[in-house]
């Protein structure tokens, strides 16, 4: 058995600076940065001026919405309209809590390539566009990174 002591090191000096902290929710997400000189951490607002932003992409036949544009259309383009998309990151489509989830979700998942779930955006009878889980939330995180 290997096993490394335990050290305790002591800071020599005091690191300054600003930090920046994504909080990608199921639902909402959030960026924030810790502020030196005010000894705090703020919310940082998003292009709309608003401290969430929903986590959600839509595709309406010509681009991808991410946040509050996604959000905002819901109602009028549910199937290709994204959220929730956390729960099936890391899933297998198999997997019974995915197809319990699927039932309840207004958008096309299938299985994929090594059972895992894809997205599929569909718009008219002809386009299609596939993601995985993981390419819709590097989409939220990209929408993050302009706040």
């Amino acid at each position: 058995m290997l096993c490394a002591p335990f050290t305790c090191l002591k800071m020599s000096k005091r690191v300054e600076g600003n930090a920046i902290g994504i909080d990608r929710g199921t639902t909402y997400s959030c960026v924030a940065a810790w502020f030196d000189k005010h000894n705090r951490v703020e919310i940082i607002p998003n292009q709309q001026g608003n401290k969430i932003t929903p986590s959600c992409v839509a595709w309406d036949g010509i681009q991808m919405l991410v946040g509050d544009a996604a959000k905002n259309q819901i109602t009028r383009n549910p199937k290709n309209t994204v959220f929730d998309v956390k729960r099936l990151m890391g899933a297998r489509f198999c997997d019974g809590i995915v197809q319990k989830d699927i039932e309840t979700m207004p958008f096309k998942v299938i299985e994929g390539c090594e059972g895992k779930p894809v997205i599929v955006f569909e718009h008219g009878s002809s386009e299609q566009k596939k993601f995985s889980p993981e390419e819709i939330s590097s989409m939220i995180l990209r929408n993050l990174c302009w706040t």
